[in-house]
């Protein structure tokens, strides 16, 4: 399957995130499962006139994109345009990139909590308009509409985190490798249930605890 990662307005922890990966390492483990990058911006050798031509075959369905990753938020400024964001050396925005490229792809993952509902990059006044690919905070609708669903028929695939764990990232990629990952098997903000309903303190030896509402007083 083919996997084409944006990296979008963010800090890239995601991607440093993904790179700790093991068993043995996260291009091993993928490749395993027959998932193979078309092209990342910050893993691949692929530059300028190659990168453009990747993204015209995918663009125009000469080379069919199986899952598109999107990692950072979508800015939306200035005046919805996007142009506060262009992808280097395609004169277009990512915004328009994200909105193009995303019906084309059999699933799309949203990759770390800017690019699920806006992260940090939307906080405060928000002067760049940056959303996240389905969401806007905990609201439905960003760059895609809330309404939007990918070939697969499924919505955009939430894999929040700040940083997100790397496992998280490589388990959604290869149960969608392994046809295992629909719809039903995400909450109601879009992220993989296992994952998602399990929380921090559930594994904690202090749980009995919380369970019991026992709080120290000192």
């Amino acid at each position: 399957m083919n996997i084409l990662w944006l990296q979008s307005a963010g800090c890239g922890g995601c991607t440093m995130s993904l790179l700790c990966a093991e068993t043995p390492n996260v291009f091993d483990l993928l490749a395993s499962a027959g998932l193979r990058f078309l092209w990342h911006p910050a893993l691949s050798e692929q530059t300028g006139g190659e990168v453009r031509a990747i993204l015209d075959d995918v663009e125009t369905g000469r080379t069919p994109l199986d899952i598109l990753c999107v990692e950072g938020s979508i800015l939306t400024g200035p005046k919805g345009t996007g142009r506060y964001q262009m992808l280097s050396g395609t004169g277009r925005s990512m915004l328009d990139w994200v909105q193009r490229l995303a019906p084309q792809a059999r699933h799309v993952v949203a990759v770390g909590t800017c690019a699920t509902y806006g992260g940090v990059t939307s906080a405060g006044s928000n002067p760049a308009g940056a959303i996240g690919v389905q969401y806007d905070g905990n609201s439905p609708g960003g760059a895609l509409p809330a309404a939007f669903r990918t070939r697969s028929g499924a919505p955009v695939i939430n894999v929040a985190g700040c940083p997100t764990h790397p496992d998280w990232v490589t388990e959604t990629l290869m149960l969608l490798a392994a046809e295992r990952l629909g719809e039903v098997d995400l909450d109601q903000l879009g992220r993989p249930l296992f994952y998602a309903e399990n929380l921090v303190h559930h594994a904690c030896p202090k749980n009995e605890f919380y369970e019991y509402k026992a709080s120290a007083e000192k």
